[in-house]
């Protein structure tokens, strides 16, 4: 641990997502239920733990000027200087992984845009809609996310939890959100998603619905329980009036996904005549979930667990770039919120009793080369899709693009096919690191990033970086693939500044004004903030609690050292060498990717 140092200043970029015409909100309130689940321990009442989440943020923007209210925080608690995002270096996939505290492969996110051929088999899918994420849980049982939310386990201890996110996220946070009706048929065939369903507004589904409406989602988590009666059973909701999930997702996908309407008529009445309806802007929707946390859902009092997902920097460095004047803005709005925030905790005496955590999702970088990979691999003789317009044949290749990253489905797995396609990639110049599913000459097998999964891609590719400068003086630039264009923001490659984002941490459980050098991650933050709260995980989660930077913290971590090694793979072809590499520090059992690339060598 070392004592306190401001964080340099630099800019980032938000992930591009085109305006919504309309939005809706969507609300999560189930009934109330006061019997603990069996063997739960009550969290400790003494606690709160609020999580507030900057979409996007480098940490080399943290500047006094641009976030004051930030700046002051992180002398007043811990800096975590060497912080990660797992890979995907995608929000969808942090999102998750923060809330479980469990790798990407082992949750079941494992990209943000993904091809699940049970759930659509004509479309990339993103992961997060609320059709998608139905149709996932009929498919598995309730297990589209494969193990619980701390937000889940803070309930089930008969803890109250709040979730606000200004975008479609937060329906990630707590599977538990909208319980309805236990799902009866986990083996049934999903039908297809209709248009709109799949994907977000990025060009190839608008939804044209004008009417803005609450949407919940019926999740089949609710666990069937045997009471001491013998034959009597009731289904119960592990805590469940004790939860409020909102997240902002867009219009007309209430009336599509089928999903009724469990939200107390009154509530939304309320929180609209208080707050007025979600606005258009991204600055706007970020203030407005604020205020719904601060002014609406901690009235009564501030939660066992709250988590705020404020959309910015993220969005707004998609459109424009990282250190952009509209980014730098976009920081200083995030900045905003986060002091009322701090205001609202001052003002119902509750900050002496609360620990706060400000986390980013993942890093950013700015576009140099946008790579039209479906237009090139068809040129070079394969037949690649970014969808089906007819049942898929043999050999067709699917591609879901992620911006830094693509993962390539080979319909029938032909493993000759698929290595003619890793050659290829590995004799491109766009390509940085190349994961395969099975075991391939000059590449890395999923597992290695953490992101092995039954529905994991045959090839996952992430793009080719450099520490080079934007137009406003901003290192990290990066190939991407075609849904945006050069000199616009993205991420989701192994770049390190994409790979590595910011936490701050402060409150009465940790030490103040000081840095935490060692390498830590978004997976940890779940098992700090259980242990912070009194209750013990129902099973060891990959992330490790941050105990060297806690005030009664296991002495047993403070002789805690990083291992850091990093991972060759070569290939030599008949033109060249192909070589990749993958940096990875460790600490106990807890991996962290800290960066990756690759290049080709002509003879």
């Amino acid at each position: 641990m070392a004592t306190f140092v401001q964080p340099h200043c630099a800019p980032f970029t938000p992930r591009c997502v085109s305006p919504l015409r309309q939005f809706s909100i969507a609300f999560a309130i189930a009934c109330w239920f006061t019997v603990l689940a069996p063997g739960a321990q009550p969290p400790n009442q003494s606690r709160h733990a609020v999580v507030v989440v900057w979409d996007g943020m480098r940490p080399d923007f943290i500047s006094e000027e641009n976030t004051p209210a930030l700046w002051k925080l992180a002398r007043e608690g811990v800096t975590f200087r060497n912080h990660h995002s797992v890979y995907p270096s995608a929000t969808m996939v942090n999102g998750t992984a923060l809330v479980t505290g469990i790798y990407p492969g082992r949750n079941g996110i494992i990209a943000n845009h993904v091809y699940r051929p049970d759930i659509d088999p004509k479309h990339a899918i993103d992961v997060e809609l609320p059709a998608v994420v139905k149709k996932g849980d009929e498919l598995s049982g309730g297990k589209y996310i494969l193990v619980p939310t701390i937000a889940e386990l803070v309930q089930r201890a008969r803890g109250r939890t709040v979730m606000a996110a200004a975008k479609s996220v937060g329906l990630l946070l707590d599977r538990q959100a909208g319980v309805a009706g236990q799902l009866s048929n986990a083996n049934a065939v999903a039908s297809p998603l209709v248009e709109g369903e799949r994907m977000k507004v990025r060009g190839s589904a608008t939804p044209t619905t004008e009417n803005a409406g609450t949407l919940t989602l019926p999740s089949p988590l609710e666990r069937e329980r045997r009471t001491s009666s013998g034959n009597q059973h009731r289904n119960e909701t592990d805590g469940a009036k004790r939860r409020v999930t909102l997240f902002a997702g867009n219009a007309g996908l209430r009336a599509r996904s089928g999903a009724p309407d469990s939200i107390p008529a009154e509530i939304v009445p309320s929180i609209t005549a208080t707050l007025g309806p979600f606005p258009s802007g991204h600055l706007q929707q970020d203030a407005w979930t604020t205020k719904a946390l601060t002014d609406c859902f901690w009235k009564d009092g501030v939660p066992a667990l709250s988590v705020l997902w404020l959309g910015e920097p993220d969005l707004t460095q998609h459109e424009s770039a990282p250190g952009s004047p509209a980014a730098i803005a976009a920081i200083k709005s995030s900045d905003e919120n986060l002091a009322a925030v701090l205001s609202a905790l001052d003002q119902r005496d509750a900050r002496g009793r609360t620990d706060v955590f400000v986390v980013s999702d993942h890093g950013f970088s700015t576009i140099e080369r946008s790579v039209d990979l479906r237009r090139i691999l068809n040129d070079a003789g394969f037949t690649a899709k970014t969808e089906f317009n007819d049942q898929p044949k043999l050999g067709e290749i699917m591609l879901a693009g992620n911006g830094g990253s693509v993962l390539f489905y080979v319909i029938g797995h032909n493993q000759a096919l698929i290595r003619r396609l890793v050659e290829f990639l590995q004799r491109s110049d766009f390509a940085g690191v190349i994961f395969t599913k099975e075991p391939m000459e000059g590449t890395f097998g999923l597992e290695q990033a953490t992101i092995q999964s039954p529905h994991g891609p045959d090839v996952e590719m992430a793009f080719r970086w450099n520490d080079s400068k934007n137009q406003f003086g901003i290192p990290g630039m990066i190939d991407a693939d075609w849904q945006r264009k050069a000199g616009e923001g993205t991420h989701v490659t192994l770049s390190r500044f994409d790979m590595h984002n910011m936490l701050i941490a402060a409150g009465p459980d940790f030490r103040g004004g000081e840095v935490d050098e060692l390498p830590t991650g978004n997976t940890d933050l779940a098992p700090t903030i259980l242990r912070i709260l009194g209750i013990k995980p129902p099973q060891k989660m990959d992330g490790r609690i941050l105990s060297e930077a806690m005030v009664n913290g296991d002495p047993l971590t403070a002789g805690l050292k990083p291992e850091t090694k990093t991972t060759e793979a070569v290939k030599d072809l008949p033109t060249g060498t192909w070589r990749q590499s993958l940096k990875i520090s460790r600490v106990g059992s807890t991996v962290y990717l800290d960066e990756g690339n690759g290049q080709f060598q002509k003879r």
